[in-house]
């Protein structure tokens, strides 16, 4: 009767270990895809990147708290000066950059995406997961990423909401191939780990 507790509370204290090295694995894995090489496009200033393919990544495997607190992580430690941003920037000067609402969209688009992928995993054939997850991914972006990137770039580049909406569009084949890259990744490892989401 004693050790029953004991176990239980051993079993919680190992799956918080697993979960604080997931978020700290999927945050690392952000920061390396955003140093691939940036591909400017547009005259925003504001690049192509691989980070948002990890942050749907994140979202996707994880779900929706700890994508989120994993896209936190990352945000969080570049702000405070690790140059861990595309084109190895950090600190809190990119605030004032035009890429700075699609920084401070991350963890908003991890939990959209996550949600909606802890639906699909939970009710969806496995057969349907890549189209299903793709969605999720893209409605992350679409939710998230781009509204505050097109907010940021208004109030970063003093143009109209409109002005920032037609730089924005330039990213969109690019952030729906991302989904697609992310969604094939995130099915084949539930498939591989089908407990990664057991207990969320």
């Amino acid at each position: 009767m004693t050790s029953s507790p004991l176990r239980r509370g051993a079993a919680q204290s190992a799956h918080r270990t697993v979960d604080i090295a997931m978020i700290g694995v999927f945050a690392a894995l952000i920061a390396v895809l955003a140093f691939a090489p940036p591909i400017p496009v547009g005259s925003a200033g504001v690049p192509i990147t691989l980070q948002t393919l990890g942050v749907a990544l994140a979202g996707l495997t994880l779900g929706p708290w700890r994508g989120a607190a994993a896209a936190g992580l990352y945000l969080a430690l570049g702000l405070l000066g690790l140059p861990i941003f595309s084109g190895f920037a950090g600190g809190l000067g990119v605030l004032a950059g035009p890429s700075a609402g699609y920084l401070l969209s991350f963890p908003l688009t991890a939990l959209i995406t996550g949600l909606i992928a802890w639906a699909v995993l939970r009710r969806a054939q496995p057969r349907w997961w890549v189209p299903l997850l793709f969605c999720a991914a893209a409605a992350g972006s679409i939710l998230a990423t781009h509204p505050l990137g097109i907010l940021g770039m208004s109030f970063t580049l003093d143009v109209s909401l409109q002005e920032a909406f037609l730089m924005d569009i330039v990213f969109w084949p690019g952030d729906l191939a991302k989904s697609l890259a992310g969604a094939g990744a995130a099915a084949l490892l539930h498939r591989t780990y089908p407990m990664l989401l057991a207990r969320r």
